[in-house]
Formats: C-alpha cells, structure tokens, sequence
C-alpha cells in the first residue's frame, strides 16, 4: 500500500473495528477529477451485505468530516473475496500453502506474473513455488497479489 493508502487505513481503523470488522486491505485509485476508494472488511464469521453497508455509512461520515480525501470519489466497501488481495506480509503468512497469482511492478527472471504455491515468507519475500523452480519475490516488487480460488 501506498502512503495515502496507509493514512486512510490509520484513519478507518478504529471505525471499522467498532462495527466488528477489521479491515483486510485499501486501495485508493486516483485519476483526475475521479478517484474511487475501495475498502476491503474482514470478520471471523463472514462478512455480509449488511456488513459493507453499516461500515459504509459510517466510513462515509468519517471522510465527510475529516476531508482526507479532495475533491469527488466513489465509496466502495466490500469483502474480499475468495480470491482476495494480499495487501500486508501478515498476510501472505497466513496464505502459506495457496496457490496465488502474482503481478509485479518490473520483470524477475523475465516474468511480470508468476502462478504458483505460496510456500513461505521470508525477510518481506514472498517464497513461490512454479513446479520444480522456487521464487523469491520482493514485496515491494509485488504490483498485486491474489489467492487462487481452489475447487475440488
């Protein structure tokens, strides 16, 4: 996460916990007159619609008064997904045995996206295993990483 990201988490924090969510991770995409933030909740049980739309409202309120962000934006508040974005390394850690899909911000060994298991994490990289090969990948090289969803 980027600077911006990380003061609107700082900020968000302690409102989301206060409606029994934490948050999993906080994209602020900026382009020009539009900006959209997207906030993704987390909770042991699930998140709901109601979820999303109770802490969107009071997230809403907050931003209103604290004027973080200028100008115009769009609200999004949503779960994570099954294929969820790995925003943090505590992250990673706890997905050690998922298959994720990995962009990255420039080419390692010739490859901008790597498919593969997660098998550890180690001094902020990302350990992935592509059939016989082992990669390690920086964090801060890691455009986006995402679990892949296995169905059996």
């Amino acid at each position: 996460m980027n600077r911006k990201e990380n003061e609107i988490e700082d900020l968000l924090a302690p409102v989301v916990q206060s409606e029994d969510c934490e948050i999993w991770g906080v994209e602020f995409l900026s382009r020009g007159r539009y900006s959209k933030l997207r906030l993704y909740i987390d909770r042991a049980d699930g998140v709901s619609v109601e979820d999303c739309a109770r802490v969107s409202r009071r997230v809403g309120d907050v931003l209103d008064v604290e004027d973080l962000l200028t100008g115009s934006y769009t609200l999004e508040v949503s779960s994570p997904g099954m294929d969820r974005i790995l925003f943090k390394p505590s992250q990673y850690k706890e997905s050690v045995g998922e298959t994720i899909d990995v962009r990255l911000n420039f080419p390692f060994e010739g490859r901008k996206r790597i498919l593969g298991i997660l098998t550890g994490l180690d001094d902020d990289e990302a350990i992935v295993q592509v059939e016989e090969d082992e990669f390690l990948l920086p964090l801060e090289n890691v455009q986006r990483a995402r679990i892949v969803p296995q169905f059996d």
